[in-house]
This record gives C-alpha cells, sequence and structure tokens, in this order.
C-alpha cells in the first residue's frame, strides 16, 4: 500500500513540478529542468517499486529540496505561490510516506522469524 503512495505521490511531485516550470519559462529552459526532475527519480522508482531501503533513503534527501524550493517559493513569490504550495504539500507528504515505508521495513526485518512484526 504504502509503495503504490510513494510511486503516486512521486509521480504527482514531478507532475507539479514539471507543469509550473512550463508556465514559468521558456520551453528550452522548462524542458532542461524537465528532464533533470524526472532523471533524478527513474532510477529512484524502481527501487521504491522493489521496496529497497537504500532507495527509500536516497528518495527522502532527494525529496528535500523540493520542500526547499516549494517553501523559499511560496514566501517569495506571490505570483507562484498556488504552484509553490501544491509542490510544499506533495514533497512534505512525499517526505512523511517515505519515512513510514522506512519504519514499517525495519519493523519487519526486526521481527524474529515466525513471528509477525507488531
Amino acid at each position: 500500500m504504502l509503495r503504490r503512495i510513494n510511486i503516486a505521490l512521486v509521480t504527482l511531485l514531478c507532475a507539479i513540478f514539471i507543469t509550473w516550470h512550463y508556465t514559468r519559462f521558456s520551453h528550452t529552459t522548462a524542458l532542461i529542468l524537465s528532464l533533470g526532475a524526472l532523471l533524478s527519480w527513474l532510477p529512484l522508482l524502481l527501487g521504491i517499486s522493489r521496496k529497497r531501503a537504500s532507495a527509500l533513503m536516497l528518495s527522502l534527501l532527494l525529496t528535500t529540496p523540493y520542500l526547499a524550493y516549494g517553501m523559499m517559493e511560496a514566501l517569495a513569490n506571490p505570483g507562484a505561490r498556488a504552484f509553490a504550495a501544491a509542490l510544499l504539500l506533495v514533497s512534505f507528504l512525499l517526505a512523511i510516506s517515505l519515512v513510514a515505508s522506512l519504519r514499517v521495513s525495519r519493523l519487519k526485518t526486526a521481527a524474529p522469524s515466525g513471528q509477525k512484526a507488531p
């Protein structure tokens, strides 16, 4: 369940980021930023879908700049507050979901064999 939520939130985060920059910049600049955003997430999506803890941790680290960028733009740029607030909200939800996924994976590995994790 958390894996699907993580993948959906990453997809939504990239969609908001790409849409925002296509409305804000020239197509060439927006294309470069979009490729950078997508190419950084693609390898991690494979790891998220396979429930790899290292991919979840790297995804959490990659979410941090989106949080900072959304916060900065929400405070400093009145014309972009709607996109910035959406980016901030989705990146915060993604960070929460990734931390929850890491906690669940640690609980499952910490449980002795033959017993269920609480």
